[in-house]
């Protein structure tokens, strides 16, 4: 029986029939097909009771003007575009209002024509049995295709029984749309209820299993349930009240993005995709409660639209963002600047297609060659210029530190020494949160940035310059190169171990698109000088990241997948801060995700001396001078797992031979 089931599903005609949705042509043919039947039926037993003198003239009349005024009230509710096999009482409620809108109609028209004439069109009770029978017809003709789909669909041993969050309309949807599809990959069994909500024990056809930790686990191992799947609107509820629980109870979670509403467009191919394609496994970065971010700021489009843009280390996982979000608001022109040749090409490749209209230069050259960087900018003559070049790996920068001090700190002064040459509107330079207190190398470097281009501005706008310096200071972002998180997928795809630094160890983490866009308001928002914080949300520990990846991908933790603590690396601190022990927070700006920091400002000429002689020192390879140059200058720079702790030894026994008076401290506001 089997066999023989099979082979008729594999009829190449019924596989068209079962993947494809009718054309809206054809529902709306058999709609009108159905009330023609329905007209024709009353139309018969009329002629039967009236006899021969049912003229043959008048039942042609009456059935034209049923049908077309059935077919005006389909056209006006668009009853016709749904999809029958998927079927809800909405579908059904939209065939009620087209009978009875027809109905109404059709009494008005024959009450127009018998006050005019005094004649009727049709009897009262002939149009409302017309109604009557062409509903119950539409409706049987939807609950028969309905059914005769679902039944055909059940044939397929290799579809996973899984659960749907929730026993809302959109819930009943999403099952739905799941049972009917043919050649989809799960099969619902059935709801299960939200917390602290009371359901029916059954929903349309579907068992409501009640959310009880106590017995979850029992009834996924009894029901043979795959997995419990959600639509993405409810990711952050699931993150908060479901995800701990599943992940630990190692039950498998899968978020679906959107539910299609396919059309049948035959010109659209993606119309033939199985609403099962939209179904994945739940990421860590979906469970870490970042919001989605929406391209439409105003501020932003009105002050990028139409303006030439340079971005440094455009190639890199935040300045490549940055150029698509730019691109996205209709920028003039875009200058891409990176050293990577590679990447270069494949970012160019990936705007053709993306944003074929936009104006994209490839612009080959590292921040450290002025002469080359100042052709950019006299060429081009950009009015943003967000500095996104910079060396960010901690480890390997306390290995080359004098790479870190020529990239990050000459590469920023060449940046935006030019941009204050060639009158830039406005330069947003990215930095860190690791240049707070910081505790390496590259921490220090990004502070020495800030440091410059904050006083740069100050010094500048005292000479009448217009150009605006700002900075934006944000933690890790998920996902970009060199992340923790996509070093433990490759953990736990090689079979482990996943290596963590340190059990403690904690970091805030933000998305590449939510942090670029917030770079992108900053940068618009800003008047000079300000080193805008972003609202990181809740830091998160990277053991239990670590736990719930390992979990996430169906694996015990410690047991299949073993979690390793290497140590603190170079330069490495067990917790990052957004301000240091000196600076101050302000109110809240338009958005609330963004703050402003009131930091030390400094003298324009001290900084100079200071960075030439830290950047002579990188240049001459004498780390020693450079590195004990770097913390006398930002004396919050105090090493760890570092061998440059000997230098903040060697500091503190020459401060104690001497008495140190510190100098006051001024502050922005």
């Amino acid at each position: 029986m089997d066999t023989i089931i099979n082979k008729i599903l594999g009829l190449k005609w019924l596989s068209t029939f079962k993947v494809k949705t009718a054309p809206r042509w054809l529902v709306l043919f058999v709609d009108l097909m159905v009330v023609s039947f329905s007209s024709f039926l009353l139309a018969m037993s009329d002629a039967f009771a009236s006899g021969p003198s049912a003229a043959p003239l008048y039942l042609l009349r009456n059935w034209g003007i049923v049908l077309a005024v059935y077919f005006l009230m389909i056209i006006v509710t668009r009853s016709y575009t749904s999809i029958i096999r998927l079927s809800v009482i909405e579908d059904l409620y939209r065939e009620f209002v087209v009978v009875m809108m027809s109905t109404v109609v059709l009494i008005i028209v024959n009450a127009a024509v018998f006050a005019s004439t005094q004649v009727e069109l049709m009897r009262f009770w002939s149009i409302v049995i017309i109604g009557a029978i062409a509903f119950s017809f539409l409706v049987i003709e939807r609950l028969v295709i309905k059914n005769l789909y679902t039944r055909i669909t059940q044939y397929d041993s290799n579809r996973k029984r899984v659960l749907v969050l929730g026993t809302s309309l959109d819930s009943l949807i999403l099952a739905n749309a799941l049972k009917s599809e043919m050649g989809g990959k799960y099969t619902p069994v059935g709801l299960l209820g939200e917390k602290n909500a009371h359901s029916a024990d059954e929903v349309s056809g579907f068992k409501v299993f009640p959310y009880d930790e106590e017995t979850l686990v029992n009834t996924f191992v009894e029901n043979g349930i795959h997995a419990l799947i959600f639509s993405h609107d409810k990711i952050k509820v699931v993150s908060r009240e479901y995800a701990d629980f599943f992940i630990q109870n190692n039950l498998r979670i899968l978020s679906i993005n959107r539910v299609e509403e396919f059309e049948g467009d035959e010109t659209n191919k993606d119309t033939d995709r199985n609403i099962s394609t939209y179904v994945k496994e739940v990421q860590i970065e979906d469970l870490l409660g970042r919001e989605p971010i929406v391209l439409n700021n105003t501020l932003v489009r009105s002050n990028i639209r139409g303006s030439v843009v340079l971005i440094t280390g455009a190639c890199g996982s935040i300045g490549s963002e940055i150029v698509r979000q730019v691109a996205s608001y209709k920028a003039k022109q875009i200058i891409l600047v990176d050293q990577a040749e590679t990447p270069m090409h494949d970012l160019s490749i990936e705007m053709k297609s993306s944003f074929p209209d936009a104006d994209i230069v490839l612009y080959m050259g590292d921040v450290q060659n002025r002469a080359r960087m100042e052709k950019a900018f006299a060429t081009y003559r950009p009015r943003f210029v967000f500095h996104a070049a910079a060396y960010k790996h901690v480890p390997m920068m306390e290995i080359n530190p004098s790479e870190a001090v020529l990239t990050n700190v000459m590469g920023t002064k060449n940046i935006a020494d030019l941009a204050l040459k060639y009158d830039v509107y406005k330069f947003v330079m990215i930095s860190t949160d690791k240049a707070v207190n910081p505790t390496n190398v590259m921490g220090c470097t990004k502070r020495l940035a800030e440091v410059y281009t904050q006083s740069l501005f100050f010094d500048a706008k005292q000479q009448g310059k217009s150009t605006q310096f700002i900075t934006t200071r944000f933690g890790n972002v998920l996902g970009s190169n060199g992340s923790v998180i996509p070093l433990f997928h490759k953990q736990i795809a090689a079979g482990g171990p996943v290596t963590i630094t340190h059990r403690d160890i904690i970091r805030y983490f933000m998305t590449i698109p939510e942090a670029c866009s917030l770079v992108l308001e900053a940068g618009c928002m800003g008047k000079g000088g300000e080193i805008y914080i972003f609202d990181m949300g809740q830091p998160v520990k990277i053991y239990d990241l670590a736990i719930r990846m390992i979990s996430l991908a169906g694996l015990r933790p410690d047991v299949d997948i073993k979690i390793t603590e290497v140590g603190l690396r170079p330069g490495e601190k067990l917790y990052e801060e957004l301000l240091n022990d000196k600076e101050k927070t302000l109110d809240t700006t338009e958005n609330e995700k963004i703050m402003v920091a009131k930091v030390r400002t400094y003298d324009f000429n001290t900084v100079c001396d200071n960075i030439a002689n830290i950047i002579t020192f990188a240049d001459q390879g004498n780390v020693h001078d450079m590195i004990k140059s770097m913390k006398t200058f930002i004396p919050e720079y105090h090493s760890n797992m570092s061998e440059f702790e000997d230098i903040d030894k060697e500091i503190q026994e020459e401060q104690s031979k001497a008495a140190n008076t510190p100098d006051a401290e001024v502050y922005y506001s």
